[in-house]
């Protein structure tokens, strides 16, 4: 299939690979210059990139990135033409999602939101979750791409509603690390080792998805952008602009965006969000790390 792939960032490189060496044809573009993939052709434009193309797949950093490509200059737009499909593995706000499919829907595309879920590791090895919102037929077309760079798809309903999804189950990740975190700045202030709690953390009911995978870093204090702390204060963002327009009240996730803006402030939003950690320690005058033996 004719792909082009727009965004090289820190998911949608490794998916454009594996798009690759699934063997379909691939035109690349990412704002930043120097970013390649091997076996791509690569594009000056996002125009470019899509000429031609059966699929645009789009992974960019916030709603306004989606829109600059698409509608900006020398944007996707100008080279959209009838039956083709537009899937967007960003993760942005559903309302303006809905606009960008309604105005490509008048040149006769079709766009299927596609954000994923399974963090850079998941990215690299092909083993990410779609959350998908759009038509059923377009569904059915982009299967291929999507066994490519992942191993499974949820189709949440209509166009919008995988974006709506996304945003739901984001707000959940960021409380359960935060409660994560501050579970282990109190017992270190109290004098419990992590590497013994943990594990009881693991064999109890409070284990999770979230905790099993963050913990190891945590433990090394290893705190390199598998998911950019900025990227999920964005992300709370867009759950707290959902919740406003549905009049929603979330007031612990409220909470949870005072901690991402002070951290931002300190300097941490290019570290993983796991590094929220740093600040609780900060306040706490601890630092969370595994007692020599």
């Amino acid at each position: 299939m004719r792909v082009a792939f727009v965004g090289l960032g820190i998911m949608g490189r490794p998916m454009a690979a594996n798009l690759i060496k699934a063997g379909h044809e691939v035109s690349v573009w990412n704002r930043s210059p120097g970013k390649e993939v091997e076996g791509a052709r690569l594009a000056s434009t996002p125009a470019e990139a899509a000429q031609g193309a059966e699929v645009v797949w789009i992974c960019v950093s916030d709603t306004a990135a989606v829109e600059q490509v698409l509608f900006g200059p020398n944007g996707i737009e100008q080279s959209l033409a009838d039956g083709m499909i537009i899937a967007d593995s960003s993760t942005i706000s559903p309302a303006a999602t809905r606009r960008f499919a309604e105005r490509v829907g008048k040149k006769g595309v079709q766009y299927v939101d596609s954000p994923v879920t399974g963090s850079k590791v998941g990215a690299e090895a092909g083993t990410l979750l779609f959350i998908v919102g759009g038509e059923e037929q377009a569904i059915e077309k982009l299967k291929p791409l999507y066994a490519a760079m992942g191993k499974k798809i949820f189709r949440m309903g209509e166009t919008g509603k995988g974006q709506s999804a996304k945003v739901a189950m984001n707000l959940q990740i960021a409380m359960i690390y935060e409660g994560f975190a501050e579970g282990l700045t109190l017992a270190a202030k109290l004098g419990v080792d992590p590497g013994t709690l943990i594990p009881l953390i693991h064999a109890s009911m409070v284990k999770s998805g979230v905790v099993e995978y963050k913990s190891p870093f945590v433990l090394q204090r290893d705190f390199t952008a598998n998911f950019p702390l900025r990227l999920m204060r964005k992300d709370i963002g867009l759950a707290l602009e959902a919740a406003k327009e549905a009049r929603v009240k979330l007031p612990g996730i409220e909470t949870v965006e005072e901690i991402y803006e002070v951290a931002m402030e300190d300097g941490h939003g290019d570290l993983d969000f796991a590094a929220t950690l740093m600040l609780l320690e900060k306040w706490a005058g601890v630092e969370v790390k595994t007692q020599a033996a």
